[in-house]
């Protein structure tokens, strides 16, 4: 998506990302992804039966947990934004802002959409086909770091397989009016029906490499699996392979790949100015976490958790286990947090440097400030729609995908 998304301009302190350059050669991309590295050797698990209760389910329970350190505010505000609607989608799940103003969308059922500048609204032909489900399809859409010059766009999906389905990350080039060339650059493996994707896509801020998130597709001990890419986050090069200084780069397979783990299902992924990358999760019955995600860090699912399980089974307290990872801060009752941004925009100057969440069962914009390590939400805004996306225009304004398929401008009033 946006720069506001990944700001190109710093380095990763902590990340030793690839040396390997992008093709600037799009024709050199093939449509043809039988070799395409997938990221788990291991045996295909047996999926259990996903949850009747969708992930992003609203819930008012509340857990008694030990920890306190940490529990987000929830007091909602009016929005004091001038609120316009840009146009209307099916489906929807992501924004890419282009550098002219228009927009690419995702829809889940397979689509991309082109949002135009003068506000016409168009479909993208050679999007991959996709498997189709409550939370799996067509999900995120990036611009390549290098795009004014490649035209290369990313994609997140879930992808039909003989098995099931997986997450895959693809490349295509943008023409204009179609994808082209579209190249399967990786695969999670461990393929079956339903469960929760993520498939967020954050680029490095040095544009040299990619952080994409894997759930855990409601399978719990594959995240703690070291053999298994699902629950886990994972750092690329541009052309999909593990990327070098990773953790366990040593390792090979999955291991290689993965950046950290425990993770349940994430859906926003973001870097801060100072190279720190922050990601947002949905928790099970209560739990949702703000991370921020470090090297080689196991993040506890489905060991911990502040939140319980929806059959009602308590789930270990995060304090419980000090050597996993806490998160910054965490919900309970839960606002099944969708994406998430890093604001760097000219018409907010008082939000530059805040994190902007979107919630679904909260059906709210969530901002959060940031203080090296520490996390606060300064504000819950009521929006009234569950908000799926959120991104950052050229001009400063922010703009929010709904669930109910609107496109909304959130500008000055």
């Amino acid at each position: 998506m946006p720069m506001s998304r990944a700001p190109l301009a710093l380095l990763l302190a902590a990340t030793a990302c690839s040396g390997q350059s992008q093709q600037s050669n799009a024709a050199a991309l093939t449509a043809n992804d039988s070799s395409a590295p997938v990221a788990s050797a291991a045996p295909t698990p047996t999926a259990p039966p996903v949850t009747t209760l969708p992930d992003d389910a609203p819930d008012a329970t509340v857990k008694n947990v030990a920890a306190t350190t940490g529990r987000a505010n929830t007091t909602e505000t009016a929005p004091p934004f001038a609120m316009t609607t840009l146009g209307q989608f099916e489906d929807p799940f992501a924004i890419a802002m282009l550098p002219d103003g228009a927009a690419l969308i995702t829809e889940k059922a397979g689509k991309i959409k082109l949002r135009k500048a003068d506000g016409a609204i168009s479909q993208i032909t050679g999007a991959p086909k996709v498997e189709f489900d409550n939370q799996g399809g067509l999900l995120d859409i990036e611009l390549a770091p290098d795009f004014a010059t490649s035209k290369l766009v990313y994609i997140s999906y879930s992808e039909p397989r003989p098995g099931g389905s997986s997450l895959a990350l693809a490349r295509g080039l943008f023409t204009g009016t179609a994808l082209a060339n579209v190249q399967v650059l990786w695969r999670a493996g461990a393929d079956g029906v339903g469960g929760q994707f993520g498939a967020n896509i954050a680029f490095a801020p040095d544009g040299k490499s990619l952080f994409l998130s894997s759930g855990e597709r409601q399978r719990f001990t594959p995240a703690q699996d070291p053999e298994q890419a699902i629950g886990k986050i994972v750092h690329l090069t541009l052309d999909g392979q593990a990327a070098p200084g990773n953790p366990m780069a040593s390792a090979g397979g999955v291991r290689a790949q993965t950046w950290s783990s425990g993770h349940r299902n994430p859906y926003g992924l973001a870097f801060a100015a100072d190279g720190k990358l922050w990601e947002v999760e949905m928790g099970p019955k209560g739990g949702d976490e703000l991370n921020l995600i470090l090297p080689g860090k196991n993040y506890g699912w489905p060991i911990v958790s502040n939140g319980d399980n929806y059959s009602g089974k308590p789930i270990p307290d995060h304090p419980s286990r000090p050597d996993l990872e806490a998160p910054k801060l965490w919900w309970n009752p839960s606002i099944s947090p969708g994406g998430m941004i890093f604001y760097t925009g000219a018409m907010f100057p008082e939000f530059r440097g805040n994190l902007f969440i979107g919630a679904l069962g909260g059906e709210a914009l969530i901002r959060v400030t940031l203080s090296g390590d520490t996390a606060k939400v300064a504000t819950q805004y009521k929006i009234g729609e569950r908000v799926r996306d959120v991104a950052q225009a050229p001009d400063g304004a922010i703009w929010l995908l709904e669930d109910s398929g609107k496109l909304v401008r959130l500008a000055k009033k």
